[in-house]
């Protein structure tokens, strides 16, 4: 195996279009991305409220879009991919985090996974592949379905850099997770570590490409990938290597990456490279020796995340996460949205926010639709205005619709209804 590599640049919003395209080529996407196929940018949703280093930003989508046009991709072979989450809604999450308004503003299709896409058995997607799974065999006894669409596709991941209460850090791994798992994907919860590992030898095995550009220019600290600390850190990562990039990230957040398993397990199976001793850095190598000696997400976790623990791992793994795998689980939804939408973002968003905000990221953010790049970036940000945070009533309003939506599109309860259904018709 080659050696992985991991391109590292530092950027501002002046050039940051440019970087991203400088970026991706050092790291040699052309040779994984194959032109005459589909390529899935698949987005990354951590929350449908804007929360700096949470989700893929408009920048990072236009970069990538911008690159791909430059090097000769045709546009009529891309398209924005979506995941659907009970707890998360995609559909104002692309809206509040401004990514629709750059898939729409380059004329690119948008897939939503769950509206309208055939999902196949793991087994009929990759034969016997499936019996070297290290847990999701034992998770879901009867198999579980991915997307047809992705078999033979392009897939290029957009994260941001950030920890994770159930995996310390997440990044392009993770990524794959929403998309590759259809329903209950809480239920690997346990086993994440491990889960991740698997989903990797699935896009190994089903892509023809796997690529991965993540966005430094916001980097969340603390239990994320909601409730976190923004800092601006101003730094691009790129690579064909997902553990690799994963490592790299990890190490300059402060981490030892061989200490988070999912790192250690896939790079010992070699599916990628987790020793960052072993990686070539290329682009700005003083960059990659940074420590911003991150706090990591256990530090000061919420009330919702120290339940999850102890739900998944400690004391009241016997007494309630049975509940999760029955008709019973929505309550775990509701839980997360009222603590979530209802009460933290609400309330204590904008002390977290408030500085990043401030910044040109912040107000590049902003002022998105009202300013036109050149073919480097954006020389102007202009400046932010007091209206730019929603009310605590308009966010408590929405959170409620997010509850509604949550509730009513809950697998199980799809389930059920499904049940009436067929009994009706007898």
């Amino acid at each position: 195996m080659s050696q992985a590599k991991v391109a590292i640049m530092r950027t501002r919003p002046e050039t940051v279009l440019r970087d991203y395209h400088e970026l991706m080529n050092l790291a040699g996407y052309q040779e994984v991305i194959d032109k005459k196929v589909d390529t899935a940018l698949k987005i990354n949703i951590s929350w449908h409220f804007f929360f700096p280093g949470s989700s893929t930003t408009p920048w990072q989508l236009e970069g990538v879009i911008r690159a791909l046009a430059r090097d000769g991709f045709n546009p009529e072979l891309i398209h924005g991919c979506h995941n659907r989450t009970v707890v998360i809604d995609a559909h104002l999450g692309e809206r509040e985090n401004k990514q629709l308004n750059v898939i729409e503003a380059h004329g690119l299709r948008n897939i939503h996974l769950y509206e309208g896409e055939e999902w196949i058995h793991i087994r009929d997607a990759v034969g016997d592949l499936a019996d070297k799974f290290i847990c999701l065999n034992n998770v879901y006894p009867k198999g579980f379905s991915i997307p047809r669409r992705f078999i033979g596709e392009n897939i290029l991941h957009l994260p941001t850099i950030k920890t994770h209460v159930f995996t310390t850090t997440t990044g392009a791994m993770k990524n794959a997770f929403g998309g590759l798992l259809n329903e209950h994907r809480h239920w690997t919860h346990p086993v994440i570590h491990e889960t991740l590992v698997d989903l990797l030898m699935i896009q190994k095995k089903i892509h023809r490409g796997v690529f991965a550009v993540m966005d430094g220019t916001f980097a969340g600290d603390g239990p994320g990938p909601r409730c976190m600390t923004p800092y601006v850190k101003n730094v691009l990562l790129a690579s064909a290597d997902q553990v690799a990039i994963d490592a790299v990230a990890a190490k300059l957040m402060g981490m030892n990456p061989m200490d988070l398993k999912f790192i250690r397990i896939a790079h010992e199976m070699g599916l990628g490279c987790g020793d960052t001793n072993q990686i070539e850095i290329v682009g700005d190598v003083e960059a990659a020796r940074e420590n911003w000696n991150f706090v990591g997400p256990l530090k000061d976790i919420t009330f919702a995340a120290r339940m999850q623990h102890l739900i998944y791992w400690g004391w009241l793994k016997n007494l309630l996460e049975w509940s999760l795998k029955t008709w019973l689980a929505p309550w775990s939804y509701i839980a997360s949205v009222i603590y979530h939408d209802l009460y933290w973002y609400p309330r204590k968003s904008k002390r977290q926010m408030r500085e990043a905000l401030q910044s040109e990221w912040g107000r590049l953010f902003h002022n998105w639709e009202r300013l036109v790049p050149n073919e480097n970036g954006w020389n102007d940000v202009g400046d932010i205005s007091p209206a730019f945070m929603k009310s605590t009533k308009e966010l408590f309003n929405m959170g409620t619709r997010v509850l509604g939506t949550a509730i009513m599109q809950a697998p199980e309860i799809a389930a059920r209804k499904r049940l009436r259904g067929k009994a009706a018709k007898r």
